[in-house]
């Protein structure tokens, strides 16, 4: 599911990183709250390329492609129950000039 990376047409940078690794650190991002610059080194990527890929797995639509894809396998296996399904939502009127 995972966008194929491209290689620059100039040539140069790094080489091609694990996906498997680089999604690993984005999850553990997006889960753990920390800051970007603060993913633990032992992920083997850095900071930046990991938030490179998630922006641009997410402007790919890799996170809805993702949940869409495990809500089907959860509903084919029998493990979704839609009669207990919550919908939350929020929303504040932004006052112009408020404080």
């Amino acid at each position: 599911m995972l966008p194929s990376f491209t290689p620059r047409r100039q040539g140069g940078g790094t080489a091609p990183l694990d996906e498997r690794a680089v999604f690993t650190a984005v999850v553990y991002v997006l889960t753990s709250g920390c800051a970007w610059r603060h993913l633990p080194p032992t992920f083997g990527v850095s900071p930046a390329t990991a938030h490179r890929r998630f922006t641009a797995w997410t402007k790919a639509g890799l996170w809805r492609r993702l949940h869409r894809a495990v809500l089907d396998e959860l509903g084919a296996r029998g493990e979704l129950d839609w009669a207990s399904v919550i919908v939350d939502a929020a929303s504040v009127r932004a006052k112009r000039g408020a404080r």
